[in-house]
Parts: C-alpha cells; structure tokens; sequence
C-alpha cells in the first residue's frame, strides 16, 4: 500500500491505525481511546512543535491486543516497519502489550482508555460492512446497551468490558453499569478519591461521546446512602449473594525496583549472538559507541535497545527480535515493554538513566550563551512576565524583596537580627522567608535551610515550625528544602553575595559561638546570585588556584587571589571581606605569599592548581509523575507531553527540572505531609545516582511560582477558581448534567423498587428503561413473562393510568394530598399523555428528560406541575 497517502504529512498530534483483512486502515479521531482485544493498533506521535519542551522526536506504538491473531499482528508489524522509514531515525519505537501500556502510551489518553473483548461485542451496533474501521467504534446516542465495565487505574485509567454480574465485582476497583439511559459508577469500598474523581471523569467522557451527553450518572459511594441506584443495580445483576471479593493486589512496579540497571553490549560472534553485561549503575554515556547495538534492562519493568547511528540495516530491523529474545533469556513476562531508541533520538526516559547526557550537536551553543541569561536575569520584568525565562533561571525575581530570617533553637525559631541575615552557621538550621511582588499579587517562598552538622531533632524542628509559617500564613507559601553548598540561585540573591557560611553552631539569637584565632574561607561566585562563601579547615590543601581565600588571623585578614580567578570574582570577595572581618586586609597573589600566610595555614602543602572547568548545564526534559504509596514505597507513573491539564485537585505531582524537584500538591490531595520523604526518595533510587542535596520544592494548588509555571507549555492562572470537587459533582452541581437525584426520579417513573429482587429482573428493568425513549408508552412497564404476578395492585393501577395517561386538570396546580393514588409528587407531569405533554411543555418527554435537573424544575415551577 501507499503509506505515503496514509502518513499525515509529518503533521503534529495523534494518529492511529487498526488491523483488518490482512491491513491497517485509519481509525476515526471520535474513537481514539477505544481498543479491540482482537485487533492490533499502530500508534503514531507527532510532536506539535519541535520547540515543545518534551523534544522533536516522533513515538511510534505498536499495540497487541490479547487475543490478536498471528495475521493481525503480521499486518502491524510490517506497517509500523514502513513508517518507521518514512520518518526516518528520529522515531522511538514501543511495543505495547494489552492492560501492560507504557506511561508514554496512556499520556495520549488523558480521560482513559476503553477496552471492548469480543464476548460483549453483541451489545454494540456497528455501521455496515462487518470488520472495518467503521465496525470497531460505538455510535453516538447509542442507548439499547447493557454492559458491565472494570475501571482501574490512578493517573492513567482504563476499562475493560467484563462478565455482566456481580462476580466481576471486587472491593478496590471501580465499575460503571453501562444502561444506555442510565450510566451508574459503583466505587469498591477501598478505593480512594482520587481514584473516584478519575474515573467519574472517564465516565463523563463516555457519556459524552457514546451518548451525546444525553444520559443520567449516579453514583454509589455507599450502597446504604444509594437504595435506589442500588435497585437498579440488583434489578440488572441479581440479588448479590455472598460478599465482594477483595481488593485485587497492586502490580506496581515501585522506585527501587526500577533502579535495578544493567546496561548489555550485543554483538554477532561468527553464528552466534552474544549478550555481553557491560555496565550497572551510574552508568555515563561514553558507554554507548555509534558503531554498536545495546539493551538496556530496568529491572525487568522495561527494556530499552539503543542502535548506534553507524549500526547496521541487518541490526536495526532486528531491534524487537532481539528485545523478545532478550526477555525471553530473562525469564520475563512476554508483556515487558521494549522501547528501541535511536542514537541523537532518545527519550527523556532513557537519558535520565545516565549520569549525565550530552547533547553533541548543541552543546557549544549553550556554553555560548550563558553570558547573554545573566544579563537578562537582571531585568525584573521579565521575569515577571515571562515565566519560561524564570524556571529556566530559577529566579522569581532579582532578589530584591522583603527577606525575614529565623534560626531554629532549642527547637523553636528565634529571629535573627537583620544585620546577620547572610551569616548562616553549618551546625544550625534557618528558616528564610522571602515576600515578593509579581503582577500586583503577593507571593512568598519559605526557604528551609539545613546545615551539615545539624542534629535529626533539628530538622525535625526545621519542618514543624516551617508548617506553623505556613498555617499563619494561610497555607499559601512555597516551601523550597536547601541544603547547605546547594542553594538555588535566588537564594543567593536574595544575601546579594554576602551568604557566608561558618563551620560552628549559632549561640542565641543567631549569633556565632567563639572559634579559633585561625580561620579560612572559600569564595566562589561572580556576581549576587551566584557567590557563597563557605568557611573551609584552615590548611594549606584547602587552596584552590581557581578560587579566593580569605584568611582571617589575629592580627591581619589575607585575600588571596588564585591565579585562575577573574575580575569579577575578585570583585565580589572585596564584598564579603567586610562581613567576614574587620582586620586590617592584605591582598597576596598566588605565588607572592608571605611566610607568615603559611604559617597560619600550618605550613605549605598542595592543592589543586589547574584551573576549573566551567560546569556543564544537564540538557534533560523536564519530567511529570503522579506520586503514591505502595506497601511504604514510591510509586510514580510519568505523564509524558504534560500539560496543567494533568494537574488534578486530589494528586501529588513531582515535576523532576533536574536541578530543582517540584512536588505539586492539589488541595484536596490527602497524602501531602508524606511530599518531601516522596522527592527524597525520588533522588535516593534515581538509577543516575542523584545528589541528596537537590532542593525539594512544595508547591500548593493555585500558589505556583513563575519558577514552576515556566516548565508548562501554557498556564492558565484561573483555571481552578470555580472547578467543582469531586463530592459536588456526586451530590449534584448546576455544572453537572446528570445527577443522583435525576436517577433517582427515574427509579420512581419505572416503579423498580416493586418488581421482584431477583435476577429474571433484569430484563424487565432494561425494557422499561429502554420504553423512555420509545414511542409507544405501551412498553415503558411490562409485566414479567416469568417469576410470578406483580403482588402490589398500586404497580398494576399506576401501569394502567401510565398507559392511559391522566388528564391536566388532574396534575396542575394540585396540592399532594389532592393528586391521584399512586402518582408521585416529585414526578407528576410524567403521567400526561403525550400530546398533553406536548401541548403543554412545548417539548416531548424524552427531549424533558434529557434536560438538566435544574432546568426541569424551572419549567415544572412556571407551569404548576411542581
């Protein structure tokens, strides 16, 4: 075939084929998310922008459904083959196996994804024509359908058709009775809210786009506060017998699973293929020759093959084979997920497995333009207004703010007089709080700065006094974790060049302890947001040729000048010299000292003379992960292409910059006391060895700084003003169409509570459902072929007056007491025949129905039917 007719011209967003006849045809965008456990798909990204922060290069899936066939996966294979040549080696290729998706796949699918076996096929009406693309997708306002759908998953959730009873039924999942009319989200006991909210949200988008929006949501919470959803459940389902099953086990692969590993060389010898362990953790990138083929395995979550671009054709096409082959040795479940990534075009989740990645082809013009970001950084303005300069900055602003210090003793804080606010000591915790302004509103930032010698009681203490800040506050501070010798650029802006950090303990009120006559200093820096002094042992081997030193003694303070410092470092420590001591200052050039500096210094001894290097800033993407718990350990699943979008009420986000960890908390998330221990956890089991000392930084719902804002493609500062929760939406908002009071209205029209609770039910209970949208009201209540007459003769005078409709005059403006037996207040213009129906409201039932509850009731006030 003409793959070129196929292939979307390199235009940016999803596409997606599925197998049929031997071939793969288009599936219509309306039905993106839907899968056939039968078929197999072939899945292509095409990144919107090749400036979008996630990177230029194309995703390519190919999805095997459970029970595909051996041709419909032949079919796949090869089509996925033929695009990947037409795009050419800037593709990473997946393998993706049914319910075993990875985090990159479900990202496509924000709402979810919806899994159809062929067992529940028969419900579904297809257009024409039998297998085809039109056959696999369910039509709008599809309304004579029952069936039964399992809803797993936190941050990426699924659901699978299954077996329409109550042994598909378990404590911990969530599972929607899918009545056409009616859509009923049943949550297991043991689920949790997040969960909840995520999968109602799923079931709004079915509704939305199998029903047109036009069918009624309840939810059971608790089967004893829902008795009417639940009749209507027991009247499709039977009468429950038995308990639920439990909740079922979580598969979650936890953080320090996938620290595991090992990096392999994979080599043809003579006939044979050899699997040569070459590397495990920290692995660095010189590992990798573009002459050479690799898999990479990550403790058997996931297997990555890295083809070195001067690889050969033979070896390229080989890349699964190789990958199966491998898993197979391995003793892995055939559903692991191989990713093939090519040499220049690799994902950000493989080049986060290395300690460092280099971008060849770019790294000159990056050391090229540092100097042009510190000039920038100066100007306040744009920072303010440009969050992407901010975050890449990390500088919410030029430090210029209101700056308040405590100095946490004997467990609580004590201010620090604002004449030593940079003088912070190593044995001590601090406690700095910064109050800015950015477009009329203002923020702040509590800096939680730990020293080295500082006691676990102390920064047991550090944090609970931050919390009491934070409650005083009104829970709107961002809380950045600082470590001592990695402070963020801003917070050394906000000491203007002046932090100096003392090897001692703070006495009270922040004021140093007494030390020894003899101290040494290191300062390092070339301007305000970059300069600390740190003071360092008071030897010879302390020197650095790169650096200046201030040596203090009794009688003279020394500024040394290494003979590879420059004019602006030396510019910065005639600064700090007057914070650190009054003496009289003697300036010694490297090689020019007098013998009385080696004296004090305890006499001569090397140190490291050639000149420093400048630091390579990381290239890594920026990466989002929902965070949870399982069995105490961190589970996180990547939303990949992030957006706001994928910042929920109820989660805990961790946004991993590199040099900073976010940790984004929804206000309604539960778990947020547990956010820090999550970010260092995150560090502790990063398979590229992370430094512990990476600030951590809180950030709460509708407090985000420029600095975390920036790392989003666009950021709408309004879009959780009037965003309902999760409770409203289940007890029923004016926003929220369908609501459990609407179910429960129809409950009463169909009279289920007094039909037998047994499962020859069922089918009663679906027709009448059904006869709503029926013409003929003969069918909206009939009398069950079986199981025995109706024992209430209110059920069979309501059918009768049902059928025949009463008159006006009967229904309008009648008190309760005045109304006809067996019509139901709430509910009385269901009673009008249709013409009078009509007549009156202007509209049929079916098009009364489908209006929101609160509409209803206006119409039924203005027109004495309320």
């Amino acid at each position: 075939m003409d793959i070129s007719k196929g292939l979307p011209g390199m235009q940016g967003g999803l596409h997606i084929w599925i197998s049929e006849n031997r071939k793969m045809v288009p599936v219509p965008e309306g039905a993106y998310g839907n899968f056939f456990e039968e078929h197999c798909y072939v899945i292509l990204h095409v990144p919107q922008s090749p400036k979008a922060t996630q990177g230029a290069s194309s995703d390519l899936h190919y999805w095997v459904g459970k029970q595909a066939g051996a041709e419909a996966q032949g079919a796949a294979e090869a089509f996925q083959q033929r695009l990947q040549d037409e795009l050419g080696g800037q593709t990473v290729l997946h393998r993706e196996a049914q319910a075993h998706e990875s985090d990159c796949f479900c990202s496509y699918f924000r709402l979810g994804i919806i899994m159809y076996i062929p067992s529940c096929y028969s419900h579904l009406s297809y257009r024409k024509g039998g297998l085809a693309s039109d056959l696999k997708h369910v039509e709008t306002n599809l309304f004579n359908i029952q069936r039964l759908l399992h809803i797993k998953g936190r941050k990426h959730v699924s659901a699978t058709e299954v077996e329409l009873s109550w042994n598909s039924f378990n404590k911990g999942d969530i599972f929607l009775l899918d009545l056409g009319k009616m859509m009923i989200q049943w949550n297991g006991p043991k689920t949790s809210i997040s969960e909840k909210a995520r999968g109602l949200a799923l079931t709004y988008s079915l509704r939305d786009r199998e029903r047109g929006g036009r069918a009624q949501i309840g939810v059971v919470d608790d089967e004893a506060k829902a008795p009417d959803l639940m009749q209507i459940m027991e009247a499709v389902l039977g009468r429950r017998v038995g308990s639920l099953r439990a909740a079922t086990p979580s598969k979650d692969i936890n953080q320090l699973q996938k620290a595991n590993v090992r990096l392999y060389h994979v080599y043809e010898k003579g006939k044979d293929l050899v699997v040569l362990e070459l590397a495990t953790p920290p692995l660095t990138q010189d590992l990798l020759q573009e002459e050479d083929f690799y898999i990479l395995d990550q403790g058997g979550f996931k297997i990555y093959v890295w083809q070195g671009r001067m690889s050969s054709l033979q070896e390229r096409k080989a890349a699964f084979s190789r990958a199966v082959g491998f898993i197979q040795a391995k003793g892995y479940p055939t559903y692991t997920n191989v990713e093939v990534v090519n040499d220049g075009a690799e994902s950000a989740a493989f080049k986060q497995l290395f300690r460092t990645w280099s971008e060849k082809r770019s790294r000159n013009q990056k050391l090229g333009g540092r100097d042009k970001s510190i000039h920038v950084k100066l100007d306040v303005g744009k920072l303010h207004t440009q969050p992407k300069l901010a975050a890449q900055l990390r500088m919410v602003d030029d430090g210029s703010g209101k700056v308040e210090v405590w100095c946490i003793q004997d467990l609580h804080r004590q201010p620090v007089d604002p004449k030593r606010h940079g003088q912070l000591c190593a044995g001590n915790c601090y406690l700095v709080l910064y109050t800015y302004q950015r477009l009329g509103r203002v923020q702040y930032i509590l800096y939680l700065w730990q020293g080295h010698q500082a006691t676990a009681d102390e920064i047991e203490a550090l944090n609970s006094n931050a919390e009491e800040l934070d409650v005083i506050y009104g829970g709107v501070l961002v809380q950045e974790h600082v470590t001592m010798g990695s402070e963020p650029p801003h917070f050394l802006a906000i000491f203007q060049g002046q932090l100096v950090i003392f090897q001692e303990r703070a006495g009270h009120h922040g004021k140093g302890q007494p030390a020894s006559t003899t101290r040494l200093f290191q300062v390092q820096g070339t301007d305000s947001h970059n300069t600390r002094t740190m003071e360092v042992p008071a030897r010879a081997s302390s020197l650095n040729s790169s650096d200046i030193f201030l040596l203090v003694t009794a009688s003279v303070c020394y500024l040394w000048f290494g003979k590879g410092c420059n004019g602006d470092q030396r510019e910065m420590a005639r600064v700090v010299v007057t914070v650190i001591s009054r003496k009289n200052e003697e300036t010694v050039l490297e090689g020019q000292e007098p013998p009385h500096f080696w004296e004090a210094l305890g006499g001569r001894a090397p140190y490291p003379s050639n000149k420093r290097l400048p630091e390579e800033v990381p290239s890594f993407q920026p990466r989002l992960f929902e965070c949870s718990s399982h069995v105490g350990c961190l589970v996180l699943a990547e939303v990949v292409f992030f957006s706001q979008e994928d910042l929920d009420n109820y989660d805990i986000m961790l946004l991993d910059t590199w040099q900073e960890i976010f940790l984004w908390l929804g206000e309604a998330a539960s778990e947020w006391k547990e956010a820090v221990a999550w970010g260092q956890e995150y560090l502790k089991t990063h398979p590229a060895g992370r430094s512990p000392a990476t600030p951590i930084v809180l950030v709460k719902q509708g407090h985000e700084p420029p600095t975390f804002i920036g790392w989003f493609f666009t950021w709408d500062p309004y879009k959780w003003t009037s965003h309902p929760s999760h409770k409203e939406v289940v007890d029923g908002s004016p926003a929220a169409a369908s609501t459990i009071s609407e179910i429960t209205a129809e409950v009463n029209n169909f009279r289920l509570s007094r039909w037998p609770g047994n499962g020859r039910a069922g089918a009663v209970a679906l027709q009448a459902l059904k006869g709503s949208q029926d013409s003929s009201e003969n069918d909206l209540v009939r009398s069950p072929k079986s199981g025995g007459s109706r024992t209430s003769s209110s059920v069979s005078s309501t059918s009768a007056t049902i059928n025949g409709g009463l008159r006006r005059e009967q229904l309008m403006h009648q008190a309760v007491e005045d109304l006809p037996e067996g019509v139901d207040p709430a509910r009385r213009e269901f009673y009008l025949s249709d013409s009078d129906f009509q007549d009156i409201f202007g509209k049929s039932k079916e098009e009364f129905y489908s209006m929101a509850t609160w509409r209803q009731r206006q119409e039924k006030k203005q027109l004495g039917f309320f």
